[in-house]
């Protein structure tokens, strides 16, 4: 069995940018290494991925959608893809459709 890790580093051939992916409490999450000071200050450190970025790296077959297939499963890294405002009601119906037919 292989270990896939639980972050992944990007760096640049000459060094100037290094970004950080993990996932953290279901959302994948993004941190620029070398940040302005005025976010260190802050505390602002990690940012959340949000669905059309993570489509976009779907879509691009980029190294961050490779590896996040292996940690999550293509399923929900394509649930993760979806826009969860843009369901509405429909995405409720459909669990409590599910829960009435699981019993």
């Amino acid at each position: 069995m292989s270990l896939i890790p639980m972050s992944l580093r990007l760096e640049a051939g000459d060094g100037s940018a290094v970004e950080e992916y993990r996932i953290h409490d279901g959302d994948v999450e993004v941190r620029k290494l070398r940040q302005p000071v005025e976010e260190i200050r802050h505390g602002v450190v990690w940012h959340r991925l949000t669905a059309g970025q993570l489509s976009s790296h779907v879509y691009g077959n980029t190294v961050v959608a490779q590896w996040l297939q292996r940690r999550l499963g293509w399923r929900r890294l394509l649930q993760a893809c979806v826009d969860e405002q843009y369901l509405g009601d429909d995405a409720s119906n459909t669990v409590n459709t599910v829960d009435r037919y699981a019993a």
